[in-house]
């Protein structure tokens, strides 16, 4: 048994709770735990930060710079913490409220609000996912996803940035924001719809294919339908397998009549095979 990271843990604990009880209130409390969840030891990295709390910039406000000492760059600094309460009240209340607004548009702005207000000293950005894909949930009505958002965002994170910058820096308008959050929420849905092509092909080919292929095809076979790193050679069936060349040729071959298998029209220097159905 793999011991599992905490930090994956904390963040999948957050996501399932998102997700799973999207119907419940969000509350200074449950953020609070989410927040809890993530820094389980009261470190983030090599810094210890305040868990469970608003931050209270005592040590300064709170900013997102880039670039060397003495050429820094400030990306954004947050609202003071003298107002946090205030403003996570107001946060919290438009939340929970049913304002007949689109809930996919909803998730948008809360995501855009919330780090914006940036309450706490660390983990903003994953609990905001938290709280995009807890809105998407609640918008399908149904515990079942086979999307997500928060993966999509990481995916797309250089231009989240950009656009995140862009949007937290300039006028209250925030259409491009929502179209950039629209066109990665569309990314979510088409990756997911080629995974889930790729998992029905797998599920239908070893239902055809059953007990057609001795273990060593099966392995094989089940790394090419992952998708193998690299041409799939004789020479490297047998390292794989550890058996010999001349097996490798055989299981090969028998795949190529089965018409698992076919060579590669590109050819080289070594021949080498694909799935004849991909």
């Amino acid at each position: 048994m793999v011991d599992s990271d905490r930090h994956v843990d904390g963040v999948v604990e957050m996501m399932l709770d998102a997700t799973q009880n999207y119907d419940n209130k969000l509350s200074k409390k449950r953020l609070f735990g989410w927040h809890s969840s993530l820094f389980p030891s009261g470190w983030s990295g090599m810094y210890q930060i305040k868990v469970g709390q608003w931050r209270n910039d005592t040590t300064g406000p709170m900013q997102v710079i880039s670039g060397a000492l003495g050429k820094e760059r400030v990306h954004f600094e947050a609202p003071s913490s003298k107002i946090l309460d205030k403003e996570m009240k107001a946060f919290l209340k438009w939340f929970n409220e049913e304002q007949g607004l689109d809930l996919v548009l909803k998730s948008g702005i809360a995501h855009l609000w919330f780090v914006t207000i940036h309450p706490f000293e660390d983990g903003n950005g994953r609990i905001a996912r938290a709280l995009t894909d807890m809105l998407l949930t609640k918008s399908e009505n149904s515990k079942q996803r086979f999307y997500s958002m928060s993966a999509q965002i990481r995916i797309e994170r250089k231009q989240y940035y950009q656009i995140l910058e862009k949007s937290q820096k300039h006028s209250l308008d925030i259409t491009e924001w929502l179209e950039w959050f629209l066109k990665c929420l569309q990314g979510a849905l088409e990756l997911s719809s080629e995974i889930l092509k790729k998992v029905l092909f797998k599920h239908s080919f070893w239902i055809e294919h059953k007990g057609k292929l001795n273990p060593r095809q099966e392995k094989m076979v089940n790394k090419m339908l992952d998708g193998f790193d690299g041409k799939v050679t004789s020479s490297k069936w047998a390292k794989i397998n550890k058996c010999s060349k001349d097996t490798s040729i055989r299981d090969i071959q028998d795949l190529i009549e089965k018409k698992i298998m076919r060579k590669e029209a590109a050819g080289g220097r070594s021949t080498n095979y694909e799935l004849f159905s991909r």
